[in-house]
């Protein structure tokens, strides 16, 4: 019988069934060789060829492995940089992407008997950044192309020179507020004699500006008047109040300088410079989200990176677990007073403080700062939210 046709219905199958991927199981690695079913593996590693190979490999077995790792490790890094850049994604789905290729490296020929085991190896030297959750091992590619290490550096430098001008205007006006206090002679207390022009006449203390003379003399008097001149009286002292709390304030407005006027408006500007993004480094936080189950659940962590302004990289301090956590599901931990805290919003963003007092019915704290320019400044009313516990 002749040799089928090229275009007979079995040529066709065998060409279907060759041109797709088949089982790992049946493949040959050293000769490069797919095999179809199992009876064709057997004939494969009965065969001349094979049998040569194994010759070849047994001579320096380390050589060929290395060799095949190396091939599998570099394919696989370039897989993940190109299809997922620096995203966090799941080890199994780049595997399987992996694979779907027919001309790969298979594992069992690398010195990784699982993907678990390539997975740390690659957390261990530091090519990708590994963490183990319940529904398995992430990764996350570390980028150390020159380009982005370049422009890394040009977004750090351009954040630190922010902050210099910052420090530049606070020491500003420090020295401006020094130069005003300089300036300003300090009021002296004037004492006088006391004493009284008639031996009959009582001594009455001006303690309250002006009403505690007028209110003893309401008093002195009111036995021996009546009560519609007890009415005027009282209406009187009532005037004399008003008008010296309105002379006290017109004189506060009056004692206040540029300089003063100045420094509030900066308070203000700094009170309200808030952002939606709350997460720094080095700061402990609590798990309030249940979606990670009891284990997690209310336990606290330490914030190890922030990726992303609003998602953070968190170490816990029970179990040493490595998450990665929205800010959504975390919130602050508040200390000990006189522990250190680190201020999260507002003008005051980044500076370390030492916690002085918590107020329990406005759920705020007063805390002292410590680092900056700003050191020694003293907060009050600063909100829980706003502050969190240095690890």
């Amino acid at each position: 019988m002749g040799k089928s046709d090229f275009l007979s219905p079995k040529a066709i199958a065998n060409r279907i069934k060759s041109k797709g991927l088949q089982k790992l199981r049946w493949y040959c690695q050293m000769c490069q060789k797919q095999c179809r079913d199992e009876n064709g593996f057997k004939c494969h590693c009965m065969s001349e060829s094979h049998q040569r190979q194994l010759l070849l490999a047994s001579e320096n077995p380390q050589q060929f492995m290395d060799y095949f790792s190396e091939e599998f490790r570099n394919d696989f890094l370039e897989l993940l940089r190109r299809r997922f850049g620096t995203k966090r994604v799941h080890n199994n789905i780049v595997y399987n992407e992996y694979i779907s290729h027919r001309e790969h490296i298979h594992m069992n020929a690398t010195q990784w008997e699982t993907l678990t085991d390539f997975t740390k190896w690659l957390g261990r030297e530091g090519l990708c950044k590994v963490d183990e959750t319940p529904k398995g091992w992430y990764i996350q590619y570390i980028d150390r192309d020159p380009e982005t290490i370049r422009r890394q550096l040009e977004l750090e430098k351009k954040k630190k020179q922010d902050l210099d001008d910052e420090e530049k205007t606070a020491k500003f006006i420090e020295e401006q507020v020094r130069r005003g206090l300089e300036g300003k002679e300090q009021e002296a207390p004037v004492f006088t004699e006391l004493s009284r022009e008639n031996d009959e006449e009582k001594v009455a203390f001006n303690l309250n500006k002006g009403t505690g003379s007028s209110a003893g003399a309401t008093t002195s008097k009111s036995s021996s008047l009546g009560p519609s001149a007890l009415k005027t009286l009282g209406s009187t002292a009532s005037m004399k109040r008003k008008e010296s709390s309105q002379s006290s304030a017109q004189s506060a407005k009056k004692k206040k300088s540029a300089l003063d006027e100045i420094m509030e408006i900066e308070e203000e500007k700094k009170r309200a410079a808030r952002t939606d993004s709350w997460l720094q480094p080095r700061i402990i936080v609590k798990i309030i989200t249940k979606k990670l189950g009891e284990k997690y659940h209310k336990k606290k962590g330490v914030v190890k990176e922030v990726i992303d302004r609003y998602t953070a990289v968190v170490k816990m301090i029970d179990s040493g677990d490595r998450l990665k956590l929205d800010q959504t599901h975390l919130e602050t931990v508040i200390p000990a007073p006189g522990k250190r805290v680190l201020v999260l919003n507002g003008g005051y963003r980044g500076n370390e403080g030492t916690l002085e007092s918590i107020n329990e019915k406005t759920f705020s704290a007063t805390i002292v700062i410590e680092t900056g320019p700003l050191k020694g400044r003293r907060l009050e009313g600063i909100q829980y939210e706003d502050i969190s516990k240095l690890a």
